[in-house]
């Protein structure tokens, strides 16, 4: 089988200032992987392309890379998978979010300092044990999934809040963090959450998917990062500006049956707020030009009145 491999290149000592494309025509097997096509491409082709790989066998994430656009294992991404009998190209690019050094390979300096910043090791008051601390069969049962995490930096690279802001932690940094939040063992949940509820932490996710989409582990970083907001506001950190949208989103939804997009904003920043008022000013104009302004009023949907009794039976505040 044929395929076309487009590759993103770069080296900073060819002179280069930006990355370029280079297609490589090459012969695999029907059970090739990307990670194949690569290796063949370095050792029979052209040994200056540069990647990361080692175990090949999805361990230890080091050939994370975009392929097609989505960030993915090369070593467990069969090229098959990929082609068809119409269209033979592959496109093939380092993860984003990470400085380029040079081809497929980038640096992990900023990911290793935000798993560093969330202090990832169990912190306990008690007295040291006789032989180890325990834990029981089912909280760390509820730990295996964010445990399965191998690093690859999949959920990093295609973050879409780290592409426009690089102080946030991450998806994967965020992950980790509920690993020792949610250990029984572990001692300092307060200062974790206070930490975590700064800017840049757990509320700055906007619930896009991707690092769930991406993950090769089925690690569910945003799904943990949903649940360390609920951590944070059943610890009373209410004084976020994600904390209240969560509770004025809720509000809304209980009283009305439906949720009032108009209302979302005003109540979460706070009527009498001028400078956040001002901000939200612009963005409220363009809509009402373009028609898209949300009414002011809304009536309660037929039936509100279960929706209600739902979340009090829940107790959804």
């Amino acid at each position: 089988m044929h395929v076309d491999l487009n590759i993103a290149r770069f080296d900073p000592e060819s002179g280069e200032k930006k990355p370029y494309r280079e297609e490589f025509n090459i012969e695999v097997d029907e059970t090739s992987t990307v990670l194949d096509g690569l290796i063949k491409i370095r050792e029979e082709v052209d040994g200056t392309l540069g990647l990361r790989c080692s175990c090949r066998s999805a361990i230890c994430g080091s050939c994370a890379m975009r392929v097609n656009g989505k960030a993915v294992l090369a070593c467990n991404t069969k090229i098959s998978d990929l082609v068809s009998d119409e269209n033979k190209s592959i496109n093939v690019e380092p993860v984003g979010n990470m400085k380029l050094i040079k081809d497929l390979i980038v640096e992990f300096d900023t990911h290793w300092q935000k798993i560093k910043a969330i202090e990832p090791w169990v912190k306990t008051d008690a007295p040291p044990p006789e032989a180890e601390y325990i834990a029981s069969n089912e909280s760390m049962m509820e730990l295996i999934g964010v445990m399965g995490c191998i690093q690859c930096g999949a959920c990093v690279s295609d973050c879409t809040v780290l592409a426009v802001d690089e102080s946030f932690l991450g998806p994967a940094a965020l992950a980790k963090a509920y690993r020792f939040l949610a250990d029984p063992r572990d001692d300092a949940n307060n200062q974790r959450l206070k930490d975590l509820n700064e800017p840049a932490g757990m509320w700055d996710c906007t619930r896009c998917m991707q690092c769930v989409e991406v993950c090769p582990k089925g690690v569910d970083p945003m799904g943990r990062i949903m649940k360390l907001r609920d951590f944070a506001m059943e610890a009373g950190y209410k004084n976020t500006t994600g904390a209240r949208h969560a509770e004025v989103f809720s509000d809304i939804i209980k009283n009305n049956g439906v949720l009032n997009e108009f209302w979302l904003p005003v109540k979460t920043f706070g009527m009498f707020n001028i400078p956040e008022m001002l901000k939200l000013a612009p963005i409220g104009l363009k809509a009402m030009m373009r028609g898209k302004m949300p009414p002011i009023f809304y009536e309660k949907i037929p039936g509100s009145k279960n929706i209600t009794k739902l979340f009090e039976k829940t107790k959804v505040v």
